[in-house]
Parts: structure tokens; sequence; C-alpha cells
């Protein structure tokens, strides 16, 4: 077969355009720092990089719910310490109250106004929000626990004879609101204490009564009244632990994830992400290979007849 000129410099062009099309490509990885930058490139890499940036959000996105668990938790446990500091202060209120030979109407109208406003503390603090929901009504999180003109919810339980409850469902301020921190993983974020803080409600405002009417003498059960007040605080304090313990879990789970997402960042990162050493060495050894490609083309194309007839 006869080799002519314009054969020669196809060929040439040819395998100068294939050497600029390698010398991009490698440029354009060394620029973005990614293995592609196209489906084409690799089918399978852009498929697995999808899957992995798909497993790097779910876990960006469980971080953001464990942040909102915590905040949840955290002002849960705030808020109830304010409610056993504001016990403790009605109970030396209604110990001092005991001491009926010793009290004056103005002592026990100080006394009756003080609980009082205990009693409206709480009732702020049953009312605590997180953002824009209410953390102790249940799943009822756009109203007040405690409203102004109605007051606390109804949260009785039908029972029968015996006091065994007749299994009525829990009342919408007593549910679980629970959010998603893992795959199949979801913690508890409310606290269920409107019972509590019902209770307490109403033996604050017993109190004031009882107080605030001045008919009371050694005969009168302020030790009953006490003893209501140490349960209250002693469910407070449960209330407290469960949150706690909560909290505890949440931090573990903090940890998982952490180890979860430095997992799949260095899945994806070995997936997608290219090795700059190997990488321009490469594009060196095409540099090279493009010049003598040059040098060689120049050899090869011989000078025409025209140019001997010059």
């Amino acid at each position: 077969m006869r080799v002519t000129q314009s054969m020669l410099s196809n060929n040439m062009l040819r395998n100068l355009t294939s050497s600029y099309n390698k010398m991009g490509k490698l440029q354009e990885q060394i620029n973005t720092g990614k293995k592609v930058t196209r489906p084409s490139d690799d089918p399978i890499v852009v498929m697995r990089g999808l899957g992995y940036g798909m497993d790097v959000n779910k876990v960006d996105q469980f971080q953001k719910n464990l942040t909102q668990v915590n905040n949840w938790l955290d002002s849960s446990d705030d808020a109830l310490d304010g409610v056993g500091s504001a016990i403790h202060r009605a109970t030396d209120l209604v110990r001092n109250a005991s001491n009926s030979g010793a009290m004056t109407s103005e002592d026990r109208n100080k006394i009756k106004i003080e609980i009082e406003q205990i009693r409206e503390q709480i009732q702020d603090l049953a009312n605590t929000k997180v953002g824009d929901k209410y953390i102790f009504n249940g799943t009822l999180t756009d109203k007040p626990l405690h409203d102004k003109d109605s007051g606390y919810p109804d949260l009785s339980t039908d029972v029968d004879e015996n006091g065994v409850s007749l299994g009525n469902p829990k009342s919408a301020s007593e549910k679980d609101i629970e959010i998603e921190v893992f795959d199949g993983v979801s913690l508890r974020v409310n606290t269920n204490a409107a019972k509590t803080f019902k209770e307490l409600d109403t033996i604050l405002k017993d109190l004031s009564k009882k107080v605030g009417s001045g008919e009371y003498d050694d005969s009168t059960d302020f030790d009953g009244a006490i003893s209501k007040l140490d349960k209250a605080f002693d469910s407070v304090l449960t209330l407290r632990a469960d949150a706690g313990a909560r909290s505890n879990r949440s931090e573990l789970m903090h940890n998982r994830l952490e180890m979860q997402e430095g997992a799949a960042k260095k899945q994806r990162s070995l997936n997608e992400d290219v090795d700059y050493e190997k990488t321009i060495t490469e594009m060196i050894t095409q540099e090279s290979i493009h010049r003598a490609a040059l040098s060689v083309g120049a050899r090869i194309i011989q000078p025409s007849l025209v140019d001997f007839l010059r």
C-alpha cells in the first residue's frame, strides 16, 4: 500500500489531537481535584459518588436533628430546675405559715402573695418554648400547656371500681414527640410533665386559699401540704433524671454520627478525589510524549516538490 503525504499528515494530526485530549483531561482533574466532572467520564464512579454523597447528606441532617434534640432536652432541664427551686421556696413558706402563733394577718398575706407569684412562675415555666414550639404540651406544640382562661388541659383517665385504668389513650398533652437521629433510631425529645405541672398548680392554689383565709390553727394539716410538695419535687427530679438519661444517649449518638460522617466522607474521597502526585506525574509524562510527537511529526512531514521548485 502506498503511503501518501496526506496520510502521514492526517495520522499526525489525529495523534496530536488525542494527546491534547489526554492532557486536557489531566489538567481538568488537577484544577477540580476530581476524577470525573461529567457522567460520561466514568459512569460507575459517578453512581458511587451519588450514593456516598447521599450518605454524607443524611448524616449531616441527622446531626442537625440531634442539635434540635439537645435544644429540647436542655430547655426542659432548665425549666424543671426552675420548678424545683420554686417548690423549695414554697416549702419554706409553708413551714413559716405553719407557725400560727407567730404569724400576723399581714405576714400571712405576704406569704399568700408570694405563693401566688410562685404559682404564676411555674405556670410560665410550663409554657416554655423552643423556637415557636411549646415543649411540655405533648404533640400540641402550637398551644401552651397552661391557658390563662381555661387553665391546664383535662388529663383524667377513666378507671374501674378497683382503680385500674380502662386503657384510654393518652391525651395529646401526654403524647411523645420523637426525632430521628439515625437510620431506624429516634429519640423522644419532649418531657411528659403535664400531670406534674397540673398537680403542683392545684397544691399551690389550695395553699394560697388556706394561708390567705387565716382560718387555720395548730390542727391545720400543713405537714400534709409539705408532703405533697415533697412528692411533687420527687416527680420533678424523676423527670429531670429521664431527660438527663436521654441527653446522655444523645451524646452517644453524636459520637456515632461523627464516626459515620468520617467514614462516609473517606469513601467519597477515595471514589472521587484525584491523587495529585499521581496525576501531576501523568501530566508531565503526557507533556513529554506530546513534545516527542511534535518532534517526530516535524521529521516525518518531508518538504513537498513545490519546496524544491522554489
